[in-house]
C-alpha cells in the first residue's frame, strides 16, 4: 500500500501484459457521492495527455469498489521535499511553471482540480512536477457536489472563495498554487490556526505575508507572482493559468541572471521558455560549455565600466567632450543592496515598460537588460519613458555610469529626494512632476559615463528617463535597453 485517505487507497502493483509497475486508487467506501466524484476523477484524468499530470491508464470496479490504474511516478511529493529542506528560488519557480502548464491544460478542457496543494504534486526521479489527484475536479460548467456550504479540499490552501462556499473556476486553482509557490520559497504555510476553519478564515480575510520578508533573495519580479496569484478579490488575480505562466517564465529568467546560475529542475524549465524570455538568461547559463570564456567577458565589460566610471566618457550634458577627472578625487560605488529598479512611465498608456523586466539593470550583469516596448520606427511620440532608481537611503551621486545593448540613445537623468507626484500628460518632462535634472547624453554609446550636477546632494531616487531611440529607415518595431546602471559618489582621495 502506498498511502490511504477518507476516501481511497493507494496500492503499488505490477502491469505483467506491458511489465510495468502501476498506482492503483481505490474507493474506500461507496457513497453516492464520493462514488461519483470518484468516477469524475476517471473521466477527467482520462482526457488530461501532459507531461505534467499523472496519466491513467484504465479504470474499473472489483467486487462493487471502483479503481482507476494510474502510472507510478518514482519519488516524492513536494510536501515532503519541503519537510526536510527549503528549495532554490529559481527551483520552486520552475516547479511552479510545471504545475501552472498542467493546470492551463486542465482548465482549457473546463476541468479545475479544486484541491492543488504539495501533497498532491509529485516530483519524479528525473526531476520534472507532476500534478496529480484529481479526486474532487469537476467540470467548470457542471453544478458542484458540495451541500450546506461544505467545502471540497485542503485549507491550508483554498482560495477565499471556496472557503465562502462560492463558485470555484480555475481562479481557484491558481490561488491555491499562489499559496504553493509561497511554500516552497519559505518552506512554511503562510497561516496557521487552532482548526481548518480558523485556518480558512484568514485566507479570507488576511493578506498572505511578504514574501521577500521571508526571504529576502527573491526578487520583486517573482514576489510580484506570488502576490497576484493569492489576491482576495478575483479581478486583480490572474484571470487565467497562461497569464500566470508568462509571467512564472520570466521570474525564473530574472532568478537566473541574478543568480549566475540555475539550479535542479530550473535548467531543465529554462530551455522551454519562449525565445524572448530565454534571451534574459545569461549566456554563460545557456551555454555551459563556454562559462570560462563568458565569465571572461563579462569581466572584461565590468573593468571597461569601471575605467568609463573613473575616467569620464562623454555624457556631461554642458560639455559633450571627455570630462576629466578632478585632481584629488576618487570614485567609489554607491551600494546597491535593498535599492529597487523600477519602470516610469507616467506620460505614455497601457501602464509601465517592462515593469518585471526593471531589476536586471542593477543586477551587475550588463548581459541582461531591462526593455522599453518596442516602438514603430523608434518615434517614442511621448517626451521619453524609462525607470529609476530607489535607493536603501539617501547617496550623493557624482557620476551615473550606464550600458545599454542599445547605442544610440539620448537620455536624461534626474533626481528627488522623495518620490516626486503630479498630474501625469503627456508632452511634458519630468520636471513637470518635481524631478530636478541633474545630466543628459546624446547618442550615447555601449557605455557612458555621465557627470551629475549636484554631486553633493543627497538624492533617494535616480530617473534614467531615455528622451529618444534611435531611428530605423526600415520602420522596424524597436526598443531601447539598460543593460547596467551605477551610480559613484566622490571621496576626497587619502594620500
Amino acid at each position: 500500500m502506498l498511502g490511504s485517505g477518507a476516501s481511497a487507497t493507494v496500492w503499488l502493483a505490477f502491469d505483467e501484459v506491458l511489465e510495468r509497475r502501476v498506482a492503483i486508487k481505490q474507493l474506500s467506501s461507496v457513497d453516492a457521492d464520493k462514488l461519483e466524484r470518484f468516477r469524475r476523477e476517471a473521466r477527467a484524468l482520462a482526457q488530461l495527455k501532459h507531461p505534467h499530470i499523472v496519466t491513467v491508464l484504465d479504470n474499473g470496479e472489483d467486487a462493487g469498489a471502483p479503481f482507476i490504474v494510474l502510472e507510478y511516478v518514482v519519488g516524492e511529493t513536494l510536501k515532503q521535499r519541503l519537510l526536510r529542506t527549503r528549495l532554490p528560488v529559481d527551483e520552486a519557480t520552475a516547479y511552479a511553471i510545471e504545475v501552472a502548464r498542467a493546470l492551463a491544460a486542465a482548465h482549457e478542457q473546463g476541468i479545475v482540480h479544486r484541491d492543488v496543494k504539495s501533497q498532491n504534486i509529485l516530483l519524479s526521479d528525473d526531476g520534472s512536477a507532476k500534478l496529480s489527484d484529481f479526486g474532487i475536479a469537476r467540470y467548470a460548467q457542471q453544478v458542484a457536489l458540495t451541500q450546506g456550504g461544505r467545502v471540497l479540499g485542503t485549507t491550508d490552501y483554498v482560495s477565499p472563495e471556496q472557503a465562502l462556499g462560492h463558485e470555484v473556476t480555475g481562479q481557484s486553482d491558481i490561488y491555491s498554487l499562489g499559496v504553493v509557490l509561497f511554500e516552497a520559497l519559505t518552506g512554511r504555510l503562510p497561516f496557521r490556526g487552532d482548526s481548518q476553519l480558523a485556518v480558512a478564515t484568514r485566507h479570507v480575510r488576511e493578506q498572505l505575508p511578504d514574501v521577500q520578508r521571508l526571504r529576502p533573495e527573491v526578487s520583486a519580479a517573482l514576489a510580484a507572482v506570488v502576490d497576484r496569484a493569492t489576491a482576495k478579490r478575483l479581478e486583480p488575480r490572474y484571470p487565467d493559468a497562461r497569464e500566470m505562466i508568462a509571467d512564472l517564465e520570466r521570474a525564473l529568467a530574472i532568478e537566473t541572471a541574478r543568480a549566475g546560475s540555475a539550479s535542479g529542475e530550473a535548467e531543465a524549465v529554462l530551455r522551454t521558455l519562449p525565445r524572448s524570455t530565454y534571451a534574459r538568461v545569461p549566456l554563460r547559463v545557456r551555454h555551459r560549455g563556454s562559462l570560462l570564456a563568458g565569465a571572461a567577458v563579462v569581466g572584461l565589460i565590468g573593468v571597461a565600466v569601471a575605467l568609463f566610471a573613473l575616467e569620464g566618457i562623454h555624457g556631461d550634458r554642458r560639455a559633450p567632450e571627455r570630462v576629466r577627472p578632478q585632481v584629488g578625487v576618487v570614485y567609489v560605488p554607491v551600494a546597491l543592496q535593498g535599492a529597487h529598479a523600477i519602470s516610469y512611465n507616467p506620460f505614455g498608456t497601457g501602464g509601465p515598460d517592462d515593469p518585471l523586466g526593471a531589476p536586471l539593470a542593477i543586477d551587475g550583469k550588463p548581459g541582461d537588460a531591462w526593455r522599453t516596448s518596442e516602438y514603430a520606427a523608434g518615434k517614442l511620440r511621448k517626451s521619453g519613458v524609462g525607470l529609476f532608481v530607489e535607493l536603501a537611503a539617501p547617496e550623493a551621486a557624482a557620476r551615473l555610469v550606464l550600458a545599454t545593448p542599445t547605442p544610440g540613445i539620448d537620455l536624461q537623468v534626474y533626481g528627488a529626494q522623495r518620490l516626486p507626484t503630479g498630474q501625469p500628460a503627456r508632452d511634458l518632462d519630468p520636471s513637470a512632476l518635481g524631478w530636478r535634472q541633474l545630466g543628459a547624453a546624446r547618442k550615447v554609446g555601449a557605455q557612458v559615463a555621465i557627470a551629475l550636477d549636484e554631486p553633493r546632494t543627497a538624492f533617494r531616487y535616480y530617473l534614467v528617463w531615455i528622451t529618444r531611440l534611435e531611428p530605423d529607415p526600415t520602420g522596424a518595431w524597436i526598443s531601447a535597453g539598460i543593460g547596467s546602471l551605477r551610480l559613484w559618489k566622490a571621496t576626497a582621495r587619502a594620500d
